[in-house]
């Protein structure tokens, strides 16, 4: 199939733009998130660094401008970044544009082709509401 883009933004004006390889055009959310899970964390693990640029925050960071940053050098687990994942789309951490059309289903098949363009809008919680 080719890449799809990957547009991570946020309420505070933040965003990175990012590409992510596909083999199938039809999937659902759910593999679509894990995918992009997979990527970035095998991205993070063989660059060795203290700075994470993430859908979800690890633990053991402390936020920053541009993601999250470790105290000390440290590998992270896919499978356990994906599942915070799923947590957070579930409790509406962030929202899913797939070529400008929200997907609110974690079990829903979306069509994707070279050119798609998949938003991540991290959503940030209002103080005392």
């Amino acid at each position: 199939m080719g890449e799809v883009t990957i547009i991570d933004e946020s309420m505070l004006g933040q965003k990175r733009t990012w590409n992510l390889e596909l083999l199938d055009e039809t999937i659902t959310l759910r593999e679509l998130i894990r995918r992009r899970i997979y990527q970035e964390v095998t991205e993070f693990n063989a660059k060795q660094t203290l700075s994470f640029q993430g859908l979800v925050q690890p633990n053991d960071t402390e936020r920053t401008l541009n993601g999250y940053r470790f105290q000390r050098m440290h590998k992270l687990d896919w499978q356990a970044q994906y599942e915070k994942a799923i947590e957070a789309f579930s409790r509406r951490g962030f929202i899913i544009l797939v070529n400008d059309r929200q997907v609110e289903n974690l079990d829903t098949f979306i069509e994707l082709h070279a050119g798609s363009e998949v938003t991540f809008f991290k959503l940030v919680p209002l103080v005392g509401g």
